[in-house]
């Protein structure tokens, strides 16, 4: 499982696992809006990291430079840059 810390959030951790296909699985988030990020998990629970990546990237939450959703991004970018 991937681990990540997130920056900015009202979640404070990531993680998730990679199958042998690329496909995120098991998507948790630490802290932060409950429902909205089950959600999240859902949504992009079996999507390729190349899907997901792009998809949330640059997304803002309210003033924020950052969101949960832009964090899960950097997760992934994160997690290709120890492959």
């Amino acid at each position: 499982m991937f681990e990540y810390t997130t920056q900015g959030t009202c979640s404070k951790k990531i993680k998730f696992e990679v199958d042998g296909e690329n496909k995120l699985r098991n998507v948790q988030f630490t802290y932060g809006c409950n429902g909205n990020l089950q959600g999240i998990a859902k949504l992009v629970e079996g999507r390729t990291l190349d899907e997901v990546e792009p998809l949330l990237s640059g997304i803002k939450c309210g003033m924020k430079s950052t969101s949960c959703p832009d964090q899960l991004a950097r997760a992934i970018r994160a997690y290709k840059a120890t492959l």
